[in-house]
């Protein structure tokens, strides 16, 4: 298998506010502060503002309940088994497109050769 080489950006590029509803989006969290152990997680955009009261909230669902079409509700699903998740639109630096999360994960591989190096 060949992939094709890229020169790689030395910064993240997250997503901005072009969040679309039902769209797929990737969040990449590290649990360390040298960004050298990530944590993906598949999430869907699941829309703004779902509750009242609500100024500039995102929401987000699990990528295996969305599509098991468990619904939003302020519950945590009919069941229990979907996860939601919200916060900030303005605080989005973690979550990415496809492309945007392999780029990420590519960094993330270099700083840990790079340490591995030392």
């Amino acid at each position: 298998m060949h992939f094709e080489r890229q020169d790689l950006k030395s910064y993240a590029e997250p997503i901005s506010s072009e969040l679309r509803e039902g769209e797929v989006y990737f969040a990449v969290n590290y649990i360390d502060d040298e960004m050298l152990t990530p944590i993906m997680e598949t999430v869907v955009f699941i829309g703004r503002n779902l509750e009242p009261g609500d100024v500039g909230q995102v929401y987000f669902q699990d990528v295996e309940s969305y599509r098991e079409g468990i619904p939003y509700s302020s519950t945590g699903g009919s069941d229990g088994t979907a996860n939601f998740s919200s916060g900030s639109e303005a605080e989005l630096k973690h979550i990415f497109k496809y492309e945007q999360m392999l780029d990420e994960l590519l960094r993330c591989s270099g700083r840990r050769s790079r340490k591995l190096g030392e």
